[in-house]
């Protein structure tokens, strides 16, 4: 019987993963302590594992714990998050780590699993980590550090994580490599012989994850539809991959694409995309990160004549898509807010679910233009159909975004349990 504590536990992603590591060895667990204090996730954690978890760990009395084996904790990543501040330990969030510590020096369990993001790594140089490491070190654990990809557990979702084991009293073996990944989600392929060679797991895509006929409420509207359909031409086929943002070029689409302060002609867009990509060449100046341009440096990669610029400059400034400043030239970007700000490609992977965006992540499938539905969000964490679902459909969403990819922790499980 191995028992465990799951702080910071979510909805319990963790915990699922340790516990399908645990019943694939045949070995039977309880956990005798969760804590968490978003009540909507402790909603979902009850309705899958029959326990409230509703606790703060600062209010925790480490001397009323049971007696624990494994110490699981996937302690609040916005501190070092890439997507936050970074602030780390100067963040009252950050030193939650310290209530960790605080409960290992009373109870010293046999193993300690503890997980956040990638940013941790990094973060003030290092020094964070090296901190919350030396920290288990003095009570008396051997620590081994991995960074893992989901993609490389036949997870269809880019996801980097950072994951901290330590072993009481004996030295840490972990046979798992740890490895960032695929580059982006446009770089998968799952037919790639070099990918094959690293992976844990038969590599999948998007399409595996897709219901074949969700229901009509994840459906884009139809206003927002024909909007997309015009910007890629009329064939949805194209918009796999695409992302709805002004302020890159790439596979995005634009405001002066989507038509927003009015349609926009061929030549007025190729204009526009043209200056998107172009303006941040070092060439054009550091000082002015390349957001405005003279006429001179634009017909340097403007492939028409003088007086064709001139004709499309004066429609784009009448339309609101671009400024002149003292005879420089600058887009109007704009932050857009639409039902999805990026489709994902079928054929390839997931960009990272975060808690804000998931469910504004989009697809083209099976003639059909819409959000991906909560099932789906939960499959891109490898969470099983069995797992039940919040009624909340932006509760849901959020939830997923936050929470762990199931099949890594399990895979990091069973690789303590091999080893140790």
């Amino acid at each position: 019987m191995i028992k465990f504590i799951d702080l910071f536990a979510g909805i319990g992603g963790i915990r699922l993963g340790l516990e399908n590591a645990l019943d694939e060895f045949g070995i039977d667990h309880r956990c005798v302590l969760s804590s968490e204090i978003n009540r909507a996730a402790c909603d979902t954690y009850k309705l899958n594992f029959n326990e409230d978890p509703y606790l703060n760990v600062k209010k925790i009395d480490e001397n009323q714990i049971p007696d624990f084996d494994f110490l699981l904790a996937g302690f609040p990543c916005q501190p070092f998050s890439y997507a936050g501040k970074k602030s780390g330990f100067a963040d009252t969030r950050g030193t939650l780590f310290f209530d960790i510590e605080r409960i290992l020096k009373k109870k010293e369990p046999k193993y300690v699993l503890l997980e956040n993001v990638r940013g941790l790594f990094s973060h003030d140089g290092g020094r964070t980590l090296q901190t919350i490491k030396r920290s288990l070190e003095t009570i008396g654990y051997s620590v081994e550090i991995r960074i893992l990809n989901s993609s490389d557990y036949g997870i269809p979702q880019n996801r980097v994580r950072l994951f901290i084991v330590g072993c009481l009293g004996v030295s840490t073996k972990l046979n798992l490599v740890s490895s960032f990944g695929v580059k982006d989600t446009h770089s998968y392929n799952a037919a790639s012989e070099q990918l094959k060679l690293f992976s844990k797991s038969n590599l999948i895509t998007v399409s595996d994850i897709l219901e074949k006929n969700p229901p009509v409420n994840f459906d884009c509207s139809n206003s927002f539809n024909r909007m997309v359909k015009s910007a890629v031409d009329g064939d949805l086929n194209k918009i796999h991959g695409y992302r709805l943002i002004d302020y890159r070029g790439g596979k995005s689409l634009h405001s002066w694409d989507l038509g927003l302060k009015g349609t926009c002609n061929k030549d007025e867009r190729e204009f526009m995309n043209l200056l998107i990509q172009n303006r941040r060449q070092k060439k054009f100046g550091v000082d002015q990160d390349g957001k405005k341009l003279t006429k001179e440096q634009i017909l340097t990669f403007y492939p028409h004549s003088s007086d064709k610029f001139e004709n499309i400059t004066t429609s784009l400034l009448n339309k609101g898509y671009l400024k002149n400043w003292d005879g420089r030239y600058d887009p109007v970007c704009g932050n857009m807010s639409f039902e999805v700000f990026k489709f994902l490609d079928p054929n390839r992977i997931s960009v990272t679910l975060t808690s804000s965006d998931t469910g504004r992540l989009g697809v083209f499938y099976n003639n059909r233009l819409r959000r991906i539905t909560t099932r789906e969000a939960a499959r891109l964490q490898g969470f099983p159909d069995t797992f039940k679902l919040n009624d909340n459909i932006n509760e849901c969403y959020k939830q997923f975004g936050n929470s762990v990819s199931v099949p890594v922790i399990s895979e990091v499980v069973k690789d303590i349990i091999k080893n140790n």
